[in-house]
């Protein structure tokens, strides 16, 4: 594997943790369709949150959430639309999440921004 898949995969696996110790329980990790992927979906009581997770190992390129945008933002919503039709319970409130990460020596500096899009 590459330095750069073993990157997003440690930055998704922290993210995992984050959403978890904040009471969240992860449903799907890397949920693939023909139109895309979602990173992570979890849920909370009546929530469902679909988290698109940047991971970056410097910030020479600008943070991980700017790279999620308009054109990402609506393949994400495709696939959340498809993974819901498949799912066998009604969600009643649903949000969508950005996970930017940024490698430090020790470990990652973390920012989720609940309801991104």
């Amino acid at each position: 594997m590459s330095a750069a898949h073993d990157l997003g995969r440690d930055g998704e696996d922290t993210v995992a943790f984050w959403y978890e110790r904040h009471g969240y329980h992860v449903l799907e990790r890397n949920y693939r369709t023909g139109t895309g992927e979602i990173d992570l979906i979890v849920t909370s009581d009546r929530l469902v949150v679909f988290c698109e997770v940047k991971t970056r190992s410097s910030g020479r390129h600008g943070g991980g959430a700017a790279a999620v945008g308009h054109r990402k933002q609506q393949r994400i919503r495709s696939v959340a639309i498809e993974w819901l039709r498949q799912c066998d319970r009604s969600w009643p409130e649903i949000r969508f999440d950005v996970a930017s990460l940024r490698r430090r020596v020790h470990g990652f500096d973390v920012d989720v921004i609940e309801a991104a899009f």
